[in-house]
């Protein structure tokens, strides 16, 4: 063994949960959906999961003198997985009072205007990066701006760290200030710089990125179409039915489509490496066609509630066999911590009657969102041969945590617990390909 590679061997030792398959919606998991162990291993080699199992079970087959992180006390699950986030929004997070048109044009817009200079490109992909690390979420689907600048320098920046991150220019040529419209030539001329320049790189995948319906014209929908009728690995991103103005808007620039989702069917833009952003406002005809063409939808709870949006109706998503993944949104959102995000699907679920448990938001935020996003290849899960992305949550990171873990009488309650009274505190460290790439900080004595 080499010596770089020495140093990219470690044992994390303490409890894990991991999930196999979809756990369902009872109560407690499905028979054979959930690993968990009480004193569990981690054999990481280089960025990868040499090994898993029970500790003692696994020691006799550990290299000698190999470097043991002792996370007793915590619990290491996979990294979390934000299926769609606007980093370039990061520093307009909690800006008030708009719904979603006013937000785009007063806060949005100008934002990203900002985003043509490298060096505040670069300032705030650094900023977002370390957040997301902070708050254990280790992938993501990324919106950039339609610069092409905010592209390379958050793939290069998530390429430092070695991330797994997914991510692309935006696209829109009509409906937005001159400083952010691109033309369709341009548009995609910047696009598959991009993709050659990126995808497949190391850990790193492109993801078309046409804004929304009303800011591209059925041109510049139909040539992303047929970028993605050449490249089916690449994905898709895009907003769909998030707010009845826009339903409306949308209804009038494309009357000779059936409705909002007829507008990307047109286009050849609903497959299964698609993501629609939010789809609060679908007939349950228009989740019946997204399920049938294995698209799925980004539930976005903290931004549907912060901008006025409306309820998502997760049980209508899964009657209809519709993937649903969980995501942050940023800046619509108001945080970027996957245990916000759990916190606000259980609240929105509980006023349709349809509450989330825990065995299913924990699910979603790991291998279901790596399935939905077809990277459960490498990411998702604790297994051997999965990518080392690991995050480790301390269930008495706070005393009101501390306190209700200490009353809490089975794993159920001790992942419910961490899903509405966690936050960033609760992630005490996270690893990445391998590597420890945030620990937390223990606050300074009291003089």
């Amino acid at each position: 063994m080499t010596e770089a590679q020495q140093q990219r061997t470690h044992v994390l030792r303490g409890p894990l949960l991991s999930f196999l398959n979809d756990p369902g919606e009872g109560d407690s998991p499905d028979p054979g959906s959930v690993l968990h162990l009480e004193d569990g291993a981690i054999w990481i080699e280089g960025g990868h999961i040499r090994a898993i199992g029970d500790y003692r079970e696994l020691a006799p087959s550990l290299p000698q003198g190999i470097e043991v992180v002792d996370y007793s006390g915590k619990l290491m699950m996979p990294g979390f997985i934000d299926s769609h986030v606007h980093y370039v929004q990061l520093d307009i997070m909690a800006s008030y009072g708009r719904q979603l048109l006013d937000w785009l044009n007063e806060y949005t817009f100008p934002e990203e205007c900002r985003f043509a200079q490298q060096a505040h490109a670069e300032n705030v992909a650094e900023a977002f990066l370390d957040e997301q690390l902070r708050v254990g979420t280790t992938t993501a689907q990324v919106f950039c701006t339609s610069h092409p600048v905010s592209v390379d320098t958050f793939f290069a920046a998530a390429r430092q760290r070695g991330l797994r991150m997914l991510a692309g220019k935006v696209l829109m040529d009509r409906n937005a200030p001159e400083g952010l419209t691109d033309t369709v030539a341009d548009g995609i001329r910047d696009s598959e710089r991009l993709i050659g320049d990126w995808h497949g790189k190391d850990r790193l995948g492109y993801t078309l990125t046409p804004r929304f319906a009303p800011t591209s014209t059925a041109a510049q929908l139909d040539a992303t179409g047929g970028i993605l009728r050449n490249a089916p690995d690449l994905h898709l991103q895009t907003h769909l039915s998030e707010n009845q103005g826009e339903i409306a808007w949308v209804a009038e620039l494309f009357p000779d489509c059936q409705d909002y989702l007829g507008v990307y069917e047109r286009y050849g833009l609903v497959g299964p490496r698609s993501t629609f952003a939010h789809g609060i406002h679908l007939t349950q005809e228009m989740r019946n066609r997204l399920a049938a063409a294995g698209a799925n939808v980004a539930f976005c709870p903290t931004s549907n509630l912060f901008l006025g949006s409306g309820l998502f109706d997760r049980q209508a998503c899964r009657d209809a066999g519709l993937n649903t993944t969980l995501a942050s949104d940023v800046g619509g959102g108001t945080d970027l911590s996957g245990l916000a995000t759990l916190k606000a699907a259980y609240q929105v679920g509980q006023l349709l009657g349809q509450p989330l448990t825990a065995w299913q938001g924990f699910y979603r935020l790991t291998l279901g969102n790596a399935r939905a996003l077809h990277l459960d290849a490498h990411i998702g899960s604790l297994r051997a041969g999965a990518e080392a992305d690991i995050v480790v949550l301390d269930p008495r990171a706070t005393p009101l945590l501390e306190r209700r873990s200490a009353r809490t009488r089975n794993l159920a309650e001790q992942l419910f617990a961490l899903m509405m009274l966690g936050d960033d505190r609760t992630v005490f460290a996270t690893w990445a390909n391998g590597r420890c790439v945030h620990r937390r900080q223990t606050p300074a004595p009291l003089a």
